[in-house]
């Protein structure tokens, strides 16, 4: 519907004197608008200005530790590998042409009870809980090692003190297991690891030398290894989950320090 809005006209009456005198009245229209008298003349609002497009601030992310996606232990076992490719490449492994001596191999039997034994002593006394899932592990080494140097000095052995790496590697342990759990559990698991995957070897190839062939405890189970290993590797995943990535770095460290200790303690076996 289009709505016309009329003019409005309406009278202004005026005087003026002419030359005779005469006044002469007369008048002027004014003519408006009907919409102008019932609104008010506003101004047109200005307009609002654009506002300015915000930029989104790109999101970076983390890149990820190899064998973080798997856990903690894959973690470590990037570490070890470093750590045996940089050994070999400056010719630190240990060849099969090793002159091992009997007195050498007790200090190592010796120094390695200790350490197997600090462990040992640590997760079953400490009231930390995490060390409370390693205990009874299946993987404990103390006794049957200590069978071992009982049957040595049997044989007529004399079974020496602990060295200074064993003592030094053994408070070291302690004192890390009052700090950080999981700074202690690198070593905890490392210690066990590479036990069973070159300990054990070494020590069935001395007694071959040396022993003529005795089995000894020290690479006995009872039960399937493996599963054993398998059991501490999946704990200690488990308890990793609820570390900060600053603890794991640390917790990687360690496994260095692991090997760099344990690989002191073999080289007691050709002194």
């Amino acid at each position: 519907m289009l709505l016309t809005v009329k003019p409005i006209h309406f009278p202004i009456p005026f005087s003026i004197r002419n030359k005779c005198n005469c006044i002469c009245t007369l008048s002027i229209t004014a003519t408006t608008n009907a919409e102008s008298l019932t609104q008010p003349h506003t101004p047109k609002p200005k307009p609002k200005p654009k506002p300015k497009a915000t930029v989104k601030k790109r999101k970076r992310y983390r890149k990820l530790y190899p064998g973080e996606t798997t856990g903690i232990v894959e973690e470590m076992r990037f570490v070890a590998m470093r750590l045996r490719n940089a050994d070999v490449s400056q010719h630190h492994s240990y060849p099969d042409t090793w002159q091992a001596s009997i007195d050498g191999f007790l200090s190592y039997m010796v120094d390695t009870h200790l350490i197997f034994a600090t462990l040992q002593r640590i997760v079953d006394e400490s009231d930390n809980v995490s060390y409370a899932y390693m205990r009874k592990t299946g993987l404990e080494r103390s006794e049957g090692i200590l069978k071992d140097l009982k049957w040595l000095e049997e044989e007529g052995h004399e079974i020496p003190n602990p060295s200074s790496s064993g003592l030094t590697y053994a408070k070291y342990l302690e004192e890390l297991a009052e700090r950080s759990a999981p700074m202690f559990l690198s070593h905890f698991y490392n210690i066990y690891f590479s036990h069973i995957a070159a300990g054990q070897v070494i020590a069935k190839k001395v007694s071959e030398n040396l022993l003529e062939g005795k089995e000894l405890e020290f690479y006995r189970w009872e039960g399937d290894v493996p599963e054993l290993l398998k059991g501490v590797r999946d704990k200690l995943n488990m308890l990793s989950e609820h570390w900060s990535r600053d603890e794991k770095n640390r917790c990687l460290k360690e496994t260095t320090k692991a090997f760099r200790f344990m690989g002191e303690i073999v080289r007691l076996i050709v002194s």
